[in-house]
């Protein structure tokens, strides 16, 4: 029999860390030789344990998932991860693949599909769902923010106004009106509830 496959679950849920140790240590053909509730932890644990594969949540205390993975990476070119979040803005899944993750799926995917993405993942492959791919295919057609407009759009997130936004980044108020107005059209909208809202459903921003 072939050596399992060793894997590292970084998620700041118990209940979703357990669950997922639990069924994955049923099979024959893996285990669970960590386990991570936040991203400094999962960076630790993969140095000493250097898994097969890690499931890496997105949004996790002290360093996300992103970073996480872009900084394993860095250290271990060869290192695979599947992202399994509930997060499927086209921002978040295009962050995640830049990062070097290898396959990204929703917390709801079907068990026999999270455990057939392990074995591709482990034998070099990657996967992402056929929604995922429309998202990241649609986003090719979409206007980027430059990092001025997104610097905007999150101060208009914490419900910053013109003239605030203007103070925080050192520049005039008229400056901001014009980035406002930039990204409401990159964005497809026509103010700014409808901004927070569009940006939080890509990904462009988090609310929580």
């Amino acid at each position: 029999m072939s050596t399992p496959i060793r894997l590292l679950i970084a998620d700041d849920h118990p209940v979703v860390r357990e669950g997922l140790a639990a069924m994955l240590n049923r099979r024959a053909d893996m285990t669970v030789v960590g386990e991570a509730s936040s991203g400094r932890e999962a960076i630790d644990l993969f140095r000493r344990e250097k898994p097969d594969v890690t499931l890496m949540d997105l949004r996790m205390p002290e360093i996300g998932g992103v970073e996480a993975i872009t900084t394993l990476r860095a250290e271990f070119p060869n290192a695979r991860f599947i992202v399994l979040t509930t997060y499927d803005g086209d921002e978040d899944i295009a962050r995640a693949l830049k990062a070097g993750a290898q396959a990204y799926l929703l917390k709801d995917t079907p068990r026999d599909e999270l455990l057939d993405a392990i074995r591709a993942v482990h034998a070099g492959h990657k996967r992402i769902a056929p929604e995922m791919a429309a998202k990241l295919a649609d986003r090719l057609t979409t206007p980027e923010l430059t990092k001025r407009e997104l610097e905007v759009l999150k101060l208009i997130v914490a419900g910053k106004s013109n003239k605030e936004i203007g103070a925080a980044l050192t520049i005039t108020e008229g400056t901001v009106k014009a980035h406002v107005n930039n990204l409401l059209g990159k964005l497809g909208v026509s103010d700014r509830t409808q901004a927070v809202t569009e940006a939080s459903r890509r990904g462009l921003v988090h609310l929580d």
